[in-house]
Parts: structure tokens; C-alpha cells; sequence
């Protein structure tokens, strides 16, 4: 305890518990100050003027015992609180019962002056100068240790004003409380410093008013010392008296102060006088009520996991310097078990968990937090075509930002390639918009102002090119024109021509495209317009009077017609000709513009007789030499070819034929016809 603290429940101790009878006589315990204020006689009315200096009886009077506990001289001063008020003494002893204390005291004052009075080293007569002297003190006394001592403070002038006594000499005054032999720790006054100094501690409570238990502050004050016993009292009146001390835990409050006093029992000599001894002290209750008030936290169940991640410490259930302990359910929290260990981080789904609330002072409460998810954000699957792409019809273009995820408002979305990549935010299409991919999946990130998300999918199908099966290339006769069509079904068209019609006419020969639309999609689909092959006239055999034309190239079947450009026949043989010349035209199946070829049927001689006579000896067909690639042949009467007539021989025959030496011999028999 505090050296002040002491020195203040000493001094108080003695002006409450003194008494007026020497039975019941107040212990001094140790050399402390004592200050008392007597307001009458007490009970028993003893004769003081027999063998002694005091010449009549009690008046305003104190009696006290005392035990030496080392030898020594003893003085001791009596001051009034008022200078004028004429205060008296007596000591009796030593080792005196209080049936022999009215024989002569051992020192004794009776001076009639105002002011202080006692023993002093000065004084030499034990009995003060008596009967009005002015010597107020009396001699000090010779003390040895174990002598008991009964003192009487009597106030003659009967005023209720009080007197302080102070201790001096070398003796000292016996006391538990300053034996090192039984107090071997400091005693402890309970509760803790009040803000006002001038008050006494306070001991906490955890509501007003409370039920309080009083024992459970002794073994704290006691602070294990031995034999000694606490008592409490509710007002200074009971503490005097020792009147119903308090034993049972009663109803307390933070306005009344309570008192306590400490007391050594002698485990070998109950009746000793140091028994008698206490030490008081006082407390006031404090209010330490914490007050933990239920609380609500909200977060995100994201993409509908069912759980969220909740900071539990941000629930304002309290304010600091209390301790928070959390527990998943209120009889976690009544046994103390399953304590959430990570309060920052908890994984919880929707529901409550329960917080002890211990203040500094240790009262407790206990609040619920209850647990709630964000609204749900609300996304649907969503299907996305995209126009294929003509330079690789397996992809498309696609908008992402049109596919009705979510109508939900004040919310934003991100595009991911995969669920993973939606779920840790990781490569994310930033060009939604204008979005290139097969057909598949995309995910979007779905997320509103208080950052809750959930994933949404869009499947991307792909629009695959529609043509037209209609729209064909066409061969037509490089003079014609012909008609274009695209076909019925599409839902827009676009010639290269300008024309938005399904079908273009009046089209020659070249290249076209038609772009053609279906829904949004739109494709470029190109047709030529090609010109026919024109046959060609390979070869016109004329034998006698028939004309025997062979065709290549174009498209067969062929027709052919001789001079007019009408009268078509299949047949490419004219026969019964006469000598002269002619044209004939030939066509194909496209029946395009005819190809003339101009033929003369010549004056043939049939037979020559190149025997050297002069006569049909040569053949002369130079005036057909204007005919392009005209080859005439000689056979001889058995069909072999003796003579080719070309260009390089101007169409002339001599009628000779080389031998092997290269020089020419004229055929001698004349019976030999050539053709």
C-alpha cells in the first residue's frame, strides 16, 4: 500500500473505532498518528480523581491500550484542534486488566492550561505540574518490550473539537501491521486509482446497480499473509461499531464508499492485545459495464458460391480498448470452444456468429453479428452469332457487348476467354466489341458497385455463309447477252452492276459478283459470263462432186449449211455438186454466229497417163493456190499415194516419179491411170 494510504486509514481507524470505557478500549497499533474528537463519557462512568492526579470524573473521554514491542523511552503529545480547549491524561500499567487501572497511574496530567499536554524528555515530574501549573508535561517513561499500557485522553473543557496524539522516544508501539515476522507482503487496497486523488479506488462492476461478493477482494488484499482476516461494512458507523459486517454478496452501487478493516489473529494467544489492531481502508464501486451491440456485415457471394469471405473484425459491435473473441455459434461461445481463430478472413455462408466482448475492466457482453450476402446479381446464358469471316469461314466477328447477359443496371462486364481466366481476371479481351473466334464459349465477368460478381457464359455460334445455288457460270455466243440470277431466299442483293435486284439482264460477256444477304450476314458470291468455243473447221475433203467437212472444238452436235446460211442438216457430207465455188457455214449446239469457210469444187481431171507422150502427162492446180492449207493427194488405181500437191509445189504434178538415185523417171505404161 501507498505510505500515504497507510498513514490515512491509521489516522482514520482510530477516530472510529475509539471508545470511552477501558473495557473496551481502542488498541494503538504501531507509533501512528491518531486523531479522535470525544463527545461524551462512555458507558461506564469510572472515577478518575482515586490515587491520581484527575480530580473528578469522565467527560469528553478516550481510553486506548497499547503494547511495547521495543524497549526504549516513550513520549507522546496531546494537541487540541482548538488551542484553548484544556485536554487531560492518564497511563496505567504496565501489564495492568482494567479492574486494577484506577490505582495510581504510572503518569498522569491535571494542568488546567490550555494548549498540548503529554510526556516529554524534558518534564521530570511524572504527575505534569498539577493543580493549574503551568508545567503541561509530564516525564517520559521508561518502556520495556511485552509491557501493556491502558491511556485515558480526557477533554475537561467538554467541546466537541478533537485532539491529534503524535509518538516519540525510542520505544515503538507494538503491531501486527509493521512486524516483518507476519507481514511478509504488502497489503492491497482493491479496485484501482480513482481519478480524483481525494477519493478512494474503485473497484469494477459490471452493471448498476450489482450484485457484488465481497470475499472476493480478500485474498487480493491480503496478499498471502497469514492470520489475518478482513471484514466489511457498508458505512463508517458499522465499521465503527463492528456491527453487521457484510458476509453474503449483496446489492452494491457506485455512489455509497464501503469500508474493510484488517485484523491479526494470533493463532497462540487470542486474547493478545494486537488482535485488537486494524487496519481499514475503503472503495467505491465503478461502473465497467461494456456494452456489445449487435452488428451486421454484408459481402459478396460471388458467382452464387454460397459462401463469402467476411472481415468479422469490422462488425462495430464495440469500440476499442475491449477484446473480441468470435465464435460460430452462441454455444461456442458459452463453453469456450471453436473459437474463430482468423477473424479477417472467415468463410461463412449467411447466418449469424457471436462476439465476447471483455472490457479492461473484464465484464463481458456478447453481440451477434449477423451475416448477409449483396443482392444477387442476376446473369443469364446468353447465345451470340457472329457472320462468318469469307477469308476463314471457321471464325467470325463478333460483338460481345450485345449479348444480353445481365439487364440488371450500374453494373460492368469483362470478357474472358475461359471460366478460370473470368474467375482470377486473367487475359481479358479488351476489344469485345470486334471479337474474332471460332465456334465456342466466352465468359463474362459480371460485377456491380459494391464489387460482387458472378459469370455469366455467351456460346458463340457461327453463321456460316448461305450462296446461292441457282447463280452459275454461263457460256453464252460472244455476240449474245444473258440474264443473271441469284436465286429467291436472300433477304438483300448487290450486283457489282449496281443493281439490288435478284436477277440482272441484258449482261455480256465478263466477270460479276452479287453480294447477298442473309439476316446481318452478308457474302460476295462472283460468276463469270464466259464466251462459247467456236468450232473449227479441221479439214474439207472434196472427192469429185462431195464436199465432206470435218469439225473440231465447240460444242457438238454440229450443223452445217452450204452457201444460204439456211437449210441446216446434221450431216457434214454435200454431195452432187457442180463445179464451183461455195461456202459453208458451220455451227455448234450454242448456235452462235455460223463459221464460214469458203471451198471450190475444182474442174478435176480424174486421170492422167504420165507415160511422156505429152498427152495427161502433169496436173496443174495453181489457181487454187489461194485456198489456206489446201493439200491435194495422187493415188494410183490400187489406192496408194504416189503424190502430195501443197503449197511447196504450187499444186503442180509432172507425172515422174523420183527413183532412189533422186532423178526422175516418167511413168511408161500408159495404162496406169493416176487419180
Amino acid at each position: 500500500m501507498k505510505k500515504s494510504l497507510l498513514i490515512f486509514l491509521m489516522i482514520i481507524s482510530h477516530i472510529i473505532y475509539a471508545q470511552s470505557d477501558c473495557p473496551s478500549a481502542v488498541s494503538i497499533c504501531g507509533n501512528s498518528v491518531i486523531s479522535y474528537t470525544p463527545t461524551g463519557p462512555g458507558n461506564i462512568l469510572e472515577d478518575l480523581d482515586t490515587n491520581g492526579c484527575l480530580n473528578d470524573d469522565e467527560n469528553f473521554s478516550v481510553w486506548y491500550t497499547f503494547k511495547i514491542a521495543t524497549s526504549g523511552t516513550l513520549t507522546f503529545t496531546i494537541t487540541p484542534n482548538v488551542f484553548a480547549d484544556d485536554y487531560d491524561f492518564a497511563v496505567y500499567g504496565p501489564n495492568q486488566s482494567c479492574a486494577l487501572v484506577f490505582g495510581p497511574p504510572l503518569r498522569c496530567n491535571y494542568s488546567g492550561a490550555d494548549g498540548p499536554t503529554g510526556l516529554n524528555l524534558i518534564a521530570t515530574n511524572p504527575n505534569g505540574g498539577g493543580g493549574g501549573s503551568p508545567n503541561q508535561f509530564s516525564s517520559a517513561m521508561n518502556v520495556l518490550a511485552g509491557q501493556t499500557y491502558y491511556l485515558i485522553i480526557d477533554n475537561f473543557s467538554n467541546s466537541a473539537n478533537g485532539f491529534s496524539l503524535n509518538w516519540g522516544g525510542t520505544a515503538t508501539l507494538e503491531s501486527p501491521f509493521n512486524n516483518p515476522a507476519l507481514v511478509t507482503n504488502p497489503f492491497i487496497t482493491p479496485g484501482t486509482p480513482n481519478l480524483n486523488p481525494a477519493e478512494p479506488n474503485e473497484v469494477i462492476i459490471c452493471s448498476n446497480p450489482a450484485i457484488f461478493d465481497f470475499s472476493t477482494l480478500s485474498s487480493g488484499i491480503i496478499n498471502g499473509n497469514s492470520n489475518f482476516v478482513i471484514s466489511y461494512y457498508r458505512n463508517l458507523a458499522d465499521l465503527s461499531s463492528g456491527a453487521s459486517p457484510i458476509t453474503t454478496p449483496i446489492s452494491v452501487n457506485t455512489t455509497n464508499t464501503y469500508y474493510y478493516s484488517i485484523m491479526y489473529n494470533d493463532p497462540t494467544n487470542p486474547s493478545n492485545p494486537v488482535n485488537k489492531c486494524k487496519e481499514i481502508g475503503r472503495f467505491k464501486f465503478r461502473e465497467g459495464t461494456v456494452v456489445a451491440n449487435d452488428a451486421t456485415l454484408t459481402e459478396c457471394n460471388n458467382n452464387n458460391a454460397g459462401t463469402a469471405v467476411f472481415n468479422l473484425t469490422t462488425a462495430n459491435v464495440t469500440t476499442p480498448p475491449n477484446v473480441k473473441k468470435y465464435y460460430p455459434s452462441l454455444t461456442d461461445l458459452n463453453n469456450g470452444t471453436g473459437e474463430i481463430t482468423n477473424p479477417f478472413q472467415y468463410v461463412s455462408a449467411a447466418g449469424s456468429v457471436f462476439v465476447l466482448v471483455t472490457s479492461q475492466f473484464g465484464c463481458t457482453d456478447i453481440a451477434e453479428i449477423r451475416l448477409n450476402f449483396f443482392p444477387e446479381i442476376i446473369v443469364t446464358e446468353a447465345n451470340l452469332r457472329g457472320c462468318s469471316i469469307e477469308s476463314n469461314p471457321s471464325t467470325a466477328l463478333f460483338d460481345l457487348t450485345t449479348a444480353t447477359v445481365s439487364t440488371q443496371m450500374n453494373i460492368t462486364k469483362n470478357y474472358y476467354p475461359s471460366m478460370t481466366d473470368a474467375e482470377n481476371q486473367t487475359n481479358e479481351i479488351l476489344t469485345p466489341d470486334s471479337y474474332i473466334a471460332p465456334y465456342g464459349f466466352v465468359y463474362v465477368r459480371v460485377s456491380d458497385a459494391n464489387g460482387c460478381y458472378k459469370i455469366g457464359k455467351i456460346n458463340l455460334f457461327i453463321i456460316h455463309p448461305v450462296y446461292s445455288t441457282v447463280l452459275t457460270d454461263k457460256i453464252i455466243c460472244a455476240e449474245d447477252k444473258t440474264t443473271l440470277d441469284a436465286g429467291p431466299g436472300f433477304d438483300g442483293y448487290l450486283w457489282s452492276t449496281g443493281d439490288v435486284t435478284q436477277t440482272i439482264s441484258d449482261v455480256g460477256l465478263g466477270t460479276y459478283w452479287v453480294k447477298l444477304r442473309t439476316n446481318d450476314c452478308i457474302v460476295t458470291q462472283p460468276v463469270k459470263v464466259y464466251a462459247s468455243e467456236q468450232p473449227v473447221i479441221s479439214n474439207i475433203e472434196i472427192v469429185n462432186n462431195t464436199i465432206t467437212v470435218h469439225v473440231i472444238g465447240g460444242m457438238p452436235p454440229y450443223e452445217y449449211s452450204l452457201d444460204s446460211n439456211t437449210g441446216w442438216q446434221n450431216s457434214n457430207v454435200f454431195s452432187n455438186l457442180i463445179r464451183g465455188d461455195y461456202t459453208i457455214f458451220v455451227r455448234d449446239s450454242y448456235n452462235c454466229v455460223p463459221i464460214p469457210v469458203d471451198v471450190v469444187v475444182p474442174n478435176i481431171t480424174n486421170v492422167i497417163t504420165p507415160n511422156g507422150d505429152g498427152i495427161n502427162d502433169a496436173i496443174d492446180y495453181s489457181a487454187l493456190s489461194g485456198k489456206q492449207n489446201l493439200v491435194f493427194s495422187i493415188f494410183d488405181r490400187y489406192g496408194t499415194k504416189i503424190f502430195q500437191a501443197d503449197k511447196t509445189n504450187r499444186y503442180k504434178w509432172d507425172g515422174t516419179l523420183f527413183t532412189g538415185d533422186k532423178s526422175k523417171i516418167p511413168l511408161l505404161n500408159s495404162r496406169d491411170g493416176y487419180y
